[in-house]
């Protein structure tokens, strides 16, 4: 019988194949190794398979791709409702087999490897950012023990603590002061991390004449622009520049029922890391727009009726929108555009 479609409930080493023929009927039920799944595909006709958008997903796609299959990757909450018993890794390869077959499914774009790689840079140097507030914070903490207190703002504290320490009196003992030391050295290791990895994500942003393009919207800089770019791909994968502001979750958050539509705060679904690079940039934007004395259009008419937070992120929205409009279509972006409504 022939195999049409399959799901994949991909594992570290063993991975749970379950396939169905035309009929939708169960022909294939399979646990492989990892060092037999290559051999495995490679002998089937091509057929549909279907996998979740988790480690490895994209690996295996754009391999099984290569063979010939057609491979599509769904996001994991919306295959668990095809889960009919308890879980388990025959369970969920069965629910996987049926949630790539629904036809209003959607779908995750396969990322390729230059895409995987930038945003590896930016998923470390997060990570490094992150360590360096926790860093930064944990000797303001330290300090403030003894009564020595740190303006706000990061760059005051590889510039301060030095003269703070050599001003304060002898009640800090010479081990506190090593320690301060070592501390300090750590920070300043992990800002010339966070230094080194924007300097490769900038590179590769001037490399692209997609991510170059982004750059002109006001708001989004290089490392939003690389950022956006590797995780949309292909931004003809969404239909209107609303879905893109959707899957970034900067739109509402509906509960409605009866006929009664109830719209609540943004969703905030979707990858954090670049909603929170759109809003930072909008917020930016927001803060420019302020301090200008000339009315300034869309955004000043829209501060003058809403909170300023409410207008950073329906800024963002905004600009979600645009991007979809620059990658989709080709365009440029222009300050003058007006759209056609005609």
């Amino acid at each position: 019988m022939k195999i049409t479609t399959i799901g994949i409930d991909l594992a570290k080493n063993v991975f749970q194949v379950h396939g169905v023929d035309a009929h939708g009927k169960t022909v294939l039920k399979k646990q492989l190794k990892r060092d037999h799944v290559a051999n495995f595909f490679i002998q089937l006709e091509p057929c549909l398979i279907g996998m979740e958008a988790c480690g490895g997903a994209h690996h295996w796609g754009r391999k099984l791709q290569a063979m010939g299959h057609t491979v599509r990757l769904m996001a994991p909450q919306f295959v668990k409702p095809y889960v009919k018993t308890n879980k388990n890794d025959v369970a969920d390869a069965e629910a996987i087999c049926e949630a790539v077959a629904r036809p209003n499914m959607r779908f995750v774009a396969i990322k390729t490897v230059d895409q995987q790689s930038v945003l590896a840079l930016h998923r470390a140097c997060q990570g490094f950012v992150r360590a360096r507030t926790t860093q930064a914070n944990q000797i303001r903490g330290l300090l403030a023990e003894f009564g020595l207190v740190l303006p706000q703002g990061i760059h005051h504290v590889a510039k301060r603590v030095p003269q703070l320490m050599e001003d304060a009196s002898d009640e800090l003992t010479g081990t506190f002061r090593l320690l301060m030391e070592r501390l300090l050295d750590q920070l300043k290791a992990l800002d010339q991390h966070v230094h080194e990895l924007e300097v490769q994500i900038t590179a590769w942003h001037r490399a692209n004449p997609m991510s170059r393009k982004l750059e002109k919207v006001p708001g989004i800089g290089p490392i939003t622009a690389s950022a956006l770019v590797a995780s949309i791909g292909d931004a003809k994968n969404f239909h209107n520049g609303r879905q893109v502001a959707a899957w970034l979750g900067l739109v509402p958050k509906q509960h409605s029922s009866g006929g009664k539509p109830v719209l609540l705060g943004i969703s905030k679904r979707g990858d954090s890391y670049l909603r929170s690079l759109l809003i930072h940039g909008a917020r930016a934007v927001v803060a420019h727009a302020q301090r200008k004395t000339r009315a300034d259009g869309w955004l000043n008419t829209l501060l003058q009726r809403r909170n300023t937070n409410v207008a950073v992120v329906a800024l963002a929205n905004k600009n979600a929108r645009v991007i979809w409009a620059l990658l989709a279509h080709g365009r440029e972006f222009r300050v003058d555009y007006e759209p056609n409504v005609s």
